[in-house]
């Protein structure tokens, strides 16, 4: 082999070899943490990297904590890094939380941050308050105006709560429901448009925060407007559906009336056909009468007579009723 290509070799196997020295012995990290005064032996970054967990993310947060003054060890932050948190979030939501004299140690916001909320956001949300505009929400006054609200809620972020706490949609709900509440038990939508703070006083009051992720600092209402007339509207539904009950009774009792005279028409039929009948067997009888000797010969021309002078008694009182006949 050539001299040449052999001290080219050993050169490059030697550049190979430093680099993965290097690479187990983070020098460079361990140096800049002495000069930091934070205290990480070579050996653990060297274990960090076999564990998988970058030294430098380490190294950083670890630095970074004890420039502020908190007190982290490296133990609890691989721990946290390895259970899939956001290592560097939390150390900047401690050092905000230190800073503005908040109560949160790493444990609280180690768990705020597993839970899968934001825990520097929800600091910041301490600091700052927000406002959440609510949906417009309506409402029926006792007399029956319709009211639409508007309300603007204030919050900030309830840092013991966070975890297992409901989220502004439950902040939402619940203020809406105390808008319906309050001017639902208003007698007068009058009194609701004079005294709008009379809302915010009654929501405030019901502790809507309890449970929640968030403090309510304030409930200011922005805006009501009229809506409809739903009293007047009801009513006149009802009265509308009051006169289909009536005339679906009117109509109940018309076929009732129809029923009952067919009824009628058919008894008087039943009854004609029953005196047909019965006349029917008048010349029978008088023709038994004959044979056996009760009745004369004398005796059927009176008959006969007295019933033609009846015929012509009633011809002479009803004469349209003889020539329909």
């Amino acid at each position: 082999m050539n001299p040449e290509i052999s001290v080219i070799l050993t050169i490059i196997g030697a550049v190979v070899a430093l680099s993965i020295l290097l690479y187990l012995l983070p020098v460079n990290l361990w140096f800049t943490a002495q000069l930091s005064n934070v205290r990480i032996s070579l050996l653990n970054l060297v274990l960090m990297r076999l564990r998988k967990v970058p030294p430098s993310l380490v190294t950083n947060a670890m630095i970074t904590s004890t420039k502020a003054g908190l007190r982290i060890t490296t133990n609890e932050i691989e721990t946290h890094y390895l259970a899939g948190g956001n290592v560097n979030k939390v150390i900047k939501a401690l050092i905000s939380a230190d800073k503005a004299n908040i109560p949160l140690d790493f444990k609280l916001a180690t768990a705020i941050d597993l839970a899968g909320r934001d825990v520097f956001d929800a600091v910041q949300l301490s600091v700052n308050p927000r406002v959440i505009n609510t949906p417009p929400v309506a409402a029926v006054a006792k007399d029956g105006i319709q009211l639409i609200a508007k309300a603007r809620v204030t919050v900030r972020a309830n840092i013991n709560q966070l975890v297992g706490g409901a989220g502004e949609e439950t902040i939402l709900a619940r203020v809406g429901e105390g808008i319906v509440t309050t001017i639902g038990s208003s007698t007068d939508h009058k009194e609701v448009l004079e005294n709008p703070d009379r809302i915010s006083k009654t929501v405030l009051s019901k502790g809507l925060d309890s449970g929640t992720a968030f403090e309510i600092l304030s409930i200011d209402i922005a805006d009501i407007d009229i809506g409809e007339n739903v009293g007047a509207k009801l009513q006149t539904d009802q009265a509308e559906a009051d006169l289909k009950v009536a005339n679906a009774r009117a109509e109940e009792r018309r076929a009732m009336a129809v029923a009952t005279e067919q009824e009628m028409r058919a008894k008087a039929q039943d009854a004609k056909a029953k005196v047909i009948e019965a006349e029917a067997q008048v010349p029978l009888a008088m023709a038994e009468a004959f044979r056996n000797g009760n009745l004369g010969i004398m005796d059927y021309y009176k008959m006969q007579n007295i019933q033609a002078d009846t015929d012509m008694r009633s011809s002479i009182s009803n004469p349209k009723g003889n020539e329909k006949k």
